[in-house]
């Protein structure tokens, strides 16, 4: 009986100690979440995983899809032909080739519906973000995502996959440009916020380059629903994480925050409408191969299946490689980040013109990592660009200009699965790379007007003319307080010393002019 107590007795204590630890754990890692730099870091993986759904989620059902609605269409046809023509068959070649034609158009709608609707709800969801925040738009659009991914895995029709097609482009109208903009307002110094969007590009090239081979093989032993399944428990799971880390109904910073510069405002700046159509143009020649490239392989090298399947893979690598180049370039270099964009460009367009002349799948690889590698260059020296135009030109609130981006790839993927075919069908696919690379050579030089963007100075009053009520004094203050702070003059963007035209400090005139609207209020 005493042993048997005091067997007891240890069992209690050893589970007292053990909660004991469970709970400073669980304090530690509280804390830890409270901190300003560990949170930044939870931030940005929260929204590098919500990129990374939301591209896999839009490449997943390139090899899932064509032959799930090929075999509907199959079925219904062979149904149709039993109960119109039980004994003939007259005339089945000219129907075949009407249902396949017939295919291929609701397989174009179907692909482009996601960036049509993106792209039309993208300027309303950058003032949205803009008036509440990025968290609240980040959470409608995890959950938007998920829903759409739960009725993809149980869709049985047509009609279905497309209402789930368009609500993954609601979801993403939301939760892409929020969570980039998020990004761009935690990460201030300039040379940090190149390396966050640098490593969110990188989740955004991973999912679009290895959804195809991980739908594929998924669909071929597992059946329709399991990638979709797969994709809605991740998208699960970081909806939790980010409502544990965020807490965006209990948040109420947005309540004293400055208020935007309208989208249509920064549709007309010069600078910002450069960048935009450098990033429409690089991502042309991606998004009008994507529809075209399988046909054209399996028709000229009589490519397999896997061939087909894994031909954007490999540009993976290149694509962060050159992300990685772009950032440690901008870092010791930041006044030529208008080159890099410049760069790329011409090597996408020299890309695009040699794809024609590919003999082998091994030959092919070499243009489409070259184009990938260009693409990186664009996206990572431009991006924070639209952020640092914002910040010296406009109010430092960037839902709206990360809307504008967002739209600027959804120009370009919305046309690439109807425009591409079409040219393909009437001119042929050297035409269409021809092309392709044309425009993006021909687009090269106007970056050339955004060379002394880093010689702009941030300016007080046009700034205060910009909003449209008066600085929200306290919270000015401390805003110009920890800018001051940390980016020490702008120095990472170039050494460029913030003086206005009176040699003065306009971080130091506007908090001042803080104190003084603020000087009741704080007494």
């Amino acid at each position: 009986i005493m042993d048997e107590e005091g067997a007891a007795s240890g069992l209690a204590k050893s589970a007292a100690v053990k909660l004991s630890e469970m709970s400073e754990r669980t304090k530690q890692l509280g804390t830890a979440m409270r901190d300003p730099h560990q949170q930044r870091r939870i931030i940005l993986v929260i929204v590098c995983v919500a990129l990374l759904l939301d591209n896999m989620l839009y490449m997943v059902i390139v090899p899932i899809i064509p032959d799930y609605l090929a075999d509907l269409e199959s079925e219904q046809s062979e149904h149709v032909h039993v109960v119109m023509h039980p004994n003939t068959s007259a005339n089945s070649t000219s129907q075949d080739q009407s249902i396949k034609d017939n295919l291929d158009v609701q397989i174009g709608v179907l692909f482009a519906s996601k960036a049509i609707l993106q792209l039309l709800v993208n300027p309303l969801s950058g003032t949205f973000i803009d008036r509440v925040g990025y968290d609240i738009p980040l959470l409608i659009g995890l959950s938007v995502m998920f829903v759409s991914t739960c009725i993809f895995a149980f869709a049985e029709n047509y009609a279905t996959l497309f209402v789930a097609r368009s609500l993954q482009g609601l979801g993403s109208a939301f939760a892409d440009t929020s969570g980039v903009a998020m990004i761009a307002d935690k990460y201030t110094e300039e040379s940090e916020r190149s390396t966050a969007l640098g490593i969110a590009l990188a989740f955004i090239s991973f999912g679009s380059l290895v959804a195809p081979p991980f739908g594929g093989i998924l669909y071929e032993f597992a059946g329709k629903r399991v990638p979709f399944i797969v994709l809605a428990c991740i998208c699960l799971a970081d909806g939790f994480l980010f409502l544990t880390v965020i807490k965006p109904f209990s948040n109420r910073t947005r309540e004293n925050m400055p208020v935007g510069t309208p989208i249509y405002k920064l549709m007309i700046d010069p600078y910002i409408a450069v960048v935009a159509g450098a990033l429409t143009v690089c991502n042309i020649p991606l998004a009008f191969l994507e529809p075209t490239i399988a046909n054209w392989m399996e028709t000229t090298m009589h490519s397999s299946q896997w061939e087909m399947g894994l031909t954007w893979l490999p540009a993976f690598f290149p694509h962060v490689l050159g992300v990685y180049i772009t950032v440690k370039l901008a870092a010791k270099n930041p006044n030529l980040q208008w080159f890099y964009g410049a760069l790329g460009l011409v090597i996408i367009g020299a890309m695009s013109c040699t794809v024609p002349a590919c003999k082998t799948f091994g030959e092919l690889i070499i243009p489409l990592c070259g184009i990938c590698f260009g693409i990186a260059l664009v996206d990572t020296a431009l991006l924070p660009t639209l952020a640092f135009l914002v910040d010296v030109r406009h109010v430092s609130v960037y839902g709206s200009v990360y809307a504008i981006a967002d739209i600027s790839y959804s120009v370009a993927y919305a046309m690439g699965p109807i425009v591409a075919g079409q040219i393909v069908h009437n001119l042929g696919f050297v035409q269409l790379n021809l092309g392709m690379g044309l425009v993006n050579v021909l687009y090269a030089p106007a970056l050339l007007l955004l060379r002394n963007v880093c010689q702009m100075k941030p300016s007080f009053s046009e700034r205060d003319n910009l909003l449209e009520e008066a600085p929200q004094g306290l919270y000015d203050t401390i805003k110009m307080e920890e800018r001051r702070a940390k980016k020490k003059g702008y120095s990472s963007a170039g050494n460029c010393v913030p003086v206005d035209e009176n040699g003065l400090d306009p971080f130091r005139a506007q908090r001042s002019l803080s104190e003084e609207s603020s000087g009741a209020e704080c007494s």
